[in-house]
């Protein structure tokens, strides 16, 4: 089993099961991770699936494009040097046990 752990705002920690070629936000909407809220459904048009990348995973993502980058000086919690939108990371077998922090709000 491929996982991925979110960490909540309270510090709960919650792995969930990861499927190779889903967003994570796709794997969070479909676990009830209820801080990823997806309001443009993953088109990278609303920043409300931000979340905080373990610095130990940052450099196994694929590098931030131009429109994610724009988008996150937008979103409603702090901006960090390892915010990502989640629905712009692409699950995939290397990414097994990827951690992720959930910011106190998205909206």
């Amino acid at each position: 089993m491929t996982t991925i752990t979110f960490i909540h705002p309270d510090g709960r920690s919650e792995p969930i099961e990861a499927k190779t070629g889903d967003s994570v936000m796709q794997l969070a909407v479909a676990h009830g991770i209820d801080e990823i809220v997806a309001e443009c459904g993953g088109n990278a048009m609303c920043a409300t699936c931000h979340v905080y990348v373990d610095e130990a995973w940052l450099a196994r993502l694929p590098a931030m494009g131009g429109d994610e980058d724009a988008l996150l000086d937008g979103a409603a919690a702090e901006r960090r040097t390892n915010s990502r939108l989640s629905c712009q990371i692409r699950f995939a077998a290397d990414l097994d046990g990827l951690v992720l922090s959930l910011p106190d709000r998205q909206l």
